[in-house]
């Protein structure tokens, strides 16, 4: 059985296109050994793509339109990833089946990174996201969803990067890897992976972290978030940066940001619009801790 991962051979850039016609297109693009993306824009037909290989990769599976099914024949399950969202997948083997509902319009991206590239980057702490993805495509599974979420502006900025290279630009491979890495550290940073924490920590941490969910925008103070938990300030604040890896004042920045970042995307609004949205009073300060936090400027990703 052929590794999905070494398809190229004379070109470190390769681009197959698996269909086109006038209403669809699907193409497969190996960046390099160790990084495959398939882009699929269809309209009217029904497509199917089968993947069966040993290899073990995390797949990251975004639906811009329409929506997209995902069968698993080893473990006889189906999953679904619907318009407007992206999911990380991990897999050691596959038996697999992508297929988009007939007489749909998609727009669907597909990455799939194998372990050995992941491997690079390992860090030795297993609370990294890398190390975490790596540490679960070791063990014996054919599909495991780890999170969806909603697809926010600079996911779309960065896959957009990543599928405007050309056979024009120099360098090809080395762009479209460091695009593809600029993408990643977005995307995993996102997932929360708990350290071994007693189920009171947990359960203390989560009831703090609902209340902040629901209202971010004006959240207590520390201390009344404290009284809300039944639990002192102290031991809160220590709890909370155990089980969460941050304090809770960056905690309630990182909410907001993340809010605004899907606000670019989805609502007709000016950058002072947003910042005051999400809670913050001048549109500078909220640009530089967008910045800080995604090293990009809100304004480069506001939709229009």
């Amino acid at each position: 059985m052929e590794s999905f991962f070494f398809n190229i051979t004379e070109r470190r850039y390769k681009v197959t296109e698996l269909f086109r016609d006038k209403k669809a297109s699907m193409r497969r693009v190996d960046i390099s050994n160790g990084i495959v993306f398939i882009e699929s824009r269809t309209y009217a037909k029904r497509e199917a793509l089968r993947l069966k290989n040993l290899d073990r990769m995390v797949m990251i599976v975004m639906v811009n339109e329409g929506e997209l099914f995902i069968e698993d024949h080893l473990s006889d399950k189906e999953e679904h990833v619907s318009e407007g969202n992206i999911a990380i997948y991990c897999s050691s083997k596959q038996d697999i089946s992508f297929h988009i509902p007939e007489h749909e319009k998609s727009d669907i991206f597909v990455l799939f990174i194998a372990d050995f590239f992941l491997k690079r980057y390992l860090s030795g702490n297993r609370q990294e996201p890398i190390d975490f993805l790596y540490g679960k495509i070791q063990q014996d599974l054919s599909l495991e969803h780890i999170n969806t979420l909603p697809i926010d502006a600079l996911t779309l900025y960065s896959v957009e990067k990543i599928l405007n290279i050309t056979e024009h630009d120099t360098m090809q491979s080395i762009r479209a890897e460091q695009r593809v890495i600029e993408f990643m550290i977005h995307r995993f940073s996102l997932l929360d992976i708990f350290d071994e924490v007693s189920d009171e920590a947990l359960a203390l941490a989560s009831k703090a972290k609902s209340v902040l969910l629901s209202d971010f925008v004006d959240p207590p103070t520390v201390e009344v978030l404290a009284h809300l938990c039944a639990t002192n300030t102290s031991k809160l604040k220590t709890v909370f940066k155990k089980v969460y890896k941050t304090t809770i004042h960056s905690y309630v920045q990182k909410l907001r940001l993340e809010e605004a970042n899907l606000l670019l995307k989805e609502e007709d609004l000016t950058i002072g619009e947003i910042a005051k949205r999400v809670g913050y009073r001048h549109q500078g300060h909220f640009s530089k801790l967008f910045f800080a936090s995604y090293g990009v400027y809100p304004k480069e990703l506001i939709k229009g």
